[in-house]
C-alpha cells in the first residue's frame, strides 16, 4: 500500500487506505487489509498532488456521464472532442470507461499504443490538437475482456491522470462509463470536484434511461459537481427520404424490396419529395423527455440530437461529422448542443480569443 494505493486485494467498494473511514466501513468487513488499514497513519495522498501538478495545465475538464448504457454517450464524447479541436483548441479526450472502451474506434485510432517519454505517457494523437487516453490501447488483443474488481480500475484511473502528459490543453473531456460506481467517484475525487467544470449527461427520451438519468443528477450534486447540461440523445430517427429502404409485405408475411420502384415513382410523380427529411419517434416521448425532466430537477437543457444513420457510421469509421455533409441531419444539432454548452458556461469568449 506504497503511497496510498488500493490493494489490488481490496475489497471492491474500498474507501481507501488513506481514508478516514479506512478498515472501519461497511465496505472493509472481511477484507484482508482491514486491521492494517485501520492502524495505520492517515495522511495527503501523495498522488492527488501529482496529479493536481499534472492537471495544472489543463484549463477546462469536462465529464460526459450516462444513467444507462447504449445512449450515445461516447459518441457524444468523440464528436465534441472532434468540435473543439476543429475551433483549434488543445484538446485531451479521456476513456475511463475501463472494461468497455470505445473511443479508440470512434477515433479511428484501432491497433495504436501508448508511449513512455520522459515526461511520462504520450497520449495517442488524432491530430495534433487532439491527444487520446484509453486503456483500449493497452490491451494485447482487441477482444481481451478486462476483468477488474474496483481498485485496479481506481488505481488505472489515477494512473492516467498522474502520468499521462497532456501538454498545455483548453479542455479534457472525460468519457466516463454509465451509472454512479468506482470509476465516477475517482474521477471526481481525483481531480477535485471543485476543478472539474462539470458534467454533460446524455440521455435518450425513454423513460427508463431518464429514471437513471436522474440518479446521476443527483450523483453530481452529492459529490459538488455542477452539470452542464442533459442533451436528449436519439431523439427520433431523421434522415432523407432518398435514404429509405423500401419494402412491401405480402400476405405471407414475407418482405419484398421495393426501393427501386419507390424512388422512381417519387421522381416521376412527387420530385419535391426528394429534398424532404423524414423523421419518426424511436422512443416514446410523451411525457415530455430529457426537456421536462430538466425542468423539475433544475438542470440545463442542452438540446435534441436526432438518431441519424450517417453519425452512427461516422463513429464506425472513426471519423468526425462536421467535416463533410454526409452528416446533415445530426451534425447541426450537436453543435447548437455544444454552442449552447460553451455560451452557458462563458466559454464563446475563448472561441472569440482563439480565432483572434
Amino acid at each position: 500500500m506504497e503511497n496510498g494505493e488500493i490493494p489490488e486485494n481490496a475489497n471492491e467498494h474500498c474507501p481507501g487506505p488513506q481514508s478516514d473511514s479506512a478498515g472501519k466501513s461497511d465496505a472493509c468487513e472481511g477484507c484482508p487489509n482491514q486491521q492494517i488499514c485501520a492502524t495505520a497513519p492517515k495522511g495527503p495522498d501523495p498522488d492527488v498532488v501529482a496529479i493536481a501538478e499534472r492537471m495544472a495545465t489543463v484549463k477546462h475538464k469536462i465529464l460526459v456521464l450516462s444513467g444507462k448504457g447504449g445512449v450515445g454517450k461516447s459518441t457524444f464524447s468523440a464528436q465534441l472532442a472532434f468540435a473543439l479541436a476543429a475551433m483549434d483548441f488543445q484538446v485531451g479526450l479521456l476513456d475511463i470507461d475501463i472494461c468497455g472502451p470505445s473511443i479508440p474506434k470512434m477515433l479511428g485510432l484501432e491497433g495504436q499504443e501508448i508511449h513512455q517519454s520522459n515526461l511520462g505517457w504520450s497520449p495517442v494523437y488524432v491530430e495534433s490538437n487532439l491527444g487520446v487516453m484509453s486503456i483500449g490501447f493497452m490491451l494485447p488483443e482487441p477482444d481481451d475482456a478486462v476483468i477488474w474488481r474496483g481498485p485496479r480500475k481506481n488505481a488505472l484511473i489515477k494512473q492516467f491522470l498522474r502520468d499521462v502528459y497532456w501538454g498545455e490543453l483548453d479542455f479534457l473531456v472525460v468519457d466516463a462509463p454509465p451509472g454512479t460506481s468506482d470509476e465516477h467517484i475517482s474521477i471526481v475525487q481525483c481531480l477535485d470536484a471543485g476543478s472539474i467544470d462539470g458534467a454533460i449527461i446524455v440521455t435518450t427520451p425513454q423513460q427508463v434511461s431518464l429514471i437513471d438519468v436522474r440518479k446521476e443528477v443527483s450523483f453530481c450534486k452529492k459529490v459538488g459537481v455542477q452539470v452542464l447540461g442533459i442533451v436528449e440523445n436519439m431523439s427520433g430517427l431523421c434522415q432523407p427520404v432518398m435514404d429509405f429502404k423500401f419494402l412491401r409485405m405480402t400476405e405471407a408475411g414475407e418482405q419484398i424490396d421495393v426501393t427501386e420502384w419507390a424512388r422512381e415513382h417519387l421522381k416521376e410523380r412527387a420530385p419535391e419529395f426528394l429534398s424532404i427529411i423524414a423523421c419518426t419517434e424511436v422512443f416514446d416521448s410523451s411525457r415530455g423527455g430529457a426537456e421536462k425532466m430538466c425542468r423539475e430537477m433544475g438542470v440545463p437543457f442542452l438540446g435534441k440530437v436526432p438518431l441519424d444513420p450517417q453519425l452512427c457510421k461516422a463513429a464506425e469509421e472513426g471519423r468526425s461529422c462536421f467535416v463533410d455533409q454526409k452528416c446533415g441531419v445530426s451534425a447541426p444539432a450537436l453543435k447548437k448542443v455544444i454552442d449552447k454548452m460553451m455560451e452557458n458556461q462563458g466559454l464563446s469568449r475563448m472561441l472569440v480569443d482563439n480565432n483572434a
